[in-house]
């Protein structure tokens, strides 16, 4: 018997990958859809519900929204601060996927919501010169976190069954 070579590992089935891609640009079409209301978005819904039915292929659907992005909006600082934070989410979820219930998944999205802000300016914390560039924004972005954090709960806690029906009537488990 041979065993798996490395292209084998990472071997991800064309249905699978139509799907991530089809999450991928679900989010990037609901971002764009969705930003006249600030700092909410379904991004936390499909990364969460991704990770929880494909595990760590999720990677694959963050990677080309954050490409998009970049595409659309430039490759700015806060395009950095995305290759951390998105990434972010599918770990934690990852950590959590097989033990919490819809309530803990729409905690972990609002919490996620609420330290979006400053994760995201942890880049600048580096790059502009520690506090005197990170507190500023921080401070200022507070409310957008606030909105953010509860969208994010309200989401997930609404939508997540629904959208998993949708997952499983394609053949997907847990």
């Amino acid at each position: 018997m041979n065993s798996p070579t490395p292209s084998d590992k990472a071997h991800v089935p064309l249905r699978e990958l139509c799907f991530l891609a089809i999450a991928a640009a679900l989010m990037f079409a609901a971002k764009v859809a969705l930003s006249s209301l600030p700092n909410v978005n379904l991004n936390a819904l499909i990364i969460i519900l991704v990770t929880v039915y494909f595990g760590w292929k999720a990677m694959y659907s963050v990677g080309v929204y954050i490409l998009l992005e970049g595409m659309l909006y430039g490759f700015g600082i806060w395009w950095l601060s995305y290759l951390i934070v998105w990434p972010v989410l599918v770990i934690v979820t990852m950590a959590l996927r097989r033990t919490c219930s819809v309530i803990m998944l729409a905690v972990l999205a609002g919490i996620f919501g609420l330290v979006f802000g400053p994760m995201m300016y942890v880049v600048y914390f580096a790059v502009l010169g520690g506090w005197a560039g990170f507190l500023p924004m921080w401070v200022a972005g507070i409310p957008y976190d606030l909105v953010h954090g509860i969208s994010n709960f309200l989401t997930v806690l609404l939508l997540f069954r629904p959208l998993s029906k949708v997952f499983e009537s394609f053949g997907f488990t847990q």
